[in-house]
Parts: C-alpha cells; sequence; structure tokens
C-alpha cells in the first residue's frame, strides 16, 4: 500500500470530519473515539459530501438523507443507503495521518 501523509493529527478536531482528495479520490477524515477513520467522502445513495455530516459513535451521518456508514467499515446501518462507502487504512507516525486509498497488486 501506498501511504501519503494528508494532514498533521493536531488538525483533526475529534468528532469534525474533514475532507481531503487523495489522487482524486475524495476522502473524509474523522478522528473519533481515540482512533482516526478515512471514509470515502460520497455517500452511497445520494452523490453528496459525507464530510458534511455529523459524526455519533463511530458513524458518520448523510446530512441530504439521513443514512449513517460505520467509519470502520463503510457498511450502512440505515435506509435510504443500501450500499456500502470504501474505507481506506490510516497509520498515524508522529503528529502525521497517512491515508492509502490504492491496492496492491
Amino acid at each position: 500500500m501506498n501511504f501519503v501523509r494528508v494532514c498533521a493529527l493536531g488538525e483533526l478536531e475529534e468528532d469534525t470530519p474533514k475532507r481531503v482528495e487523495l489522487d482524486g479520490t475524495p476522502v473524509a477524515l474523522v478522528r473519533t473515539e481515540g482512533e482516526v477513520f478515512a471514509i470515502n467522502d460520497i455517500c452511497s445513495h445520494a452523490n453528496v459530501s459525507l464530510s458534511e455530516g455529523e459524526v455519533d459513535d463511530c458513524a458518520i451521518e448523510c446530512w441530504l438523507h439521513g443514512s449513517r456508514f460505520d467509519l470502520r467499515t463503510g457498511k450502512p446501518s440505515g435506509l435510504p443507503a443500501t450500499r456500502p462507502v470504501p474505507v481506506y487504512p490510516v497509520q498515524i507516525q508522529g503528529d502525521d495521518v497517512l491515508v492509502s486509498v490504492t491496492q496492491e497488486s
């Protein structure tokens, strides 16, 4: 996997999503419950940014229709979304947050 530095850990506020773009992929970064998660920033139900939604109980809620996605798995936990969104591996090195959106061949 190819990890890329996306921000400093100190730039992430607890339970406040931050949108970044990696290799053309929109990613929502979320610092919650002592961990940092990276999830695709586009809702699988309605092509809108998840990073504009709220975070609660290790899930992010789409602001448009209220679908919630587990930050660990990307799986929806309520309608109207029925398809998961991709999640990406995160590494913390010192104060750097690194994310990989590429898969090894």
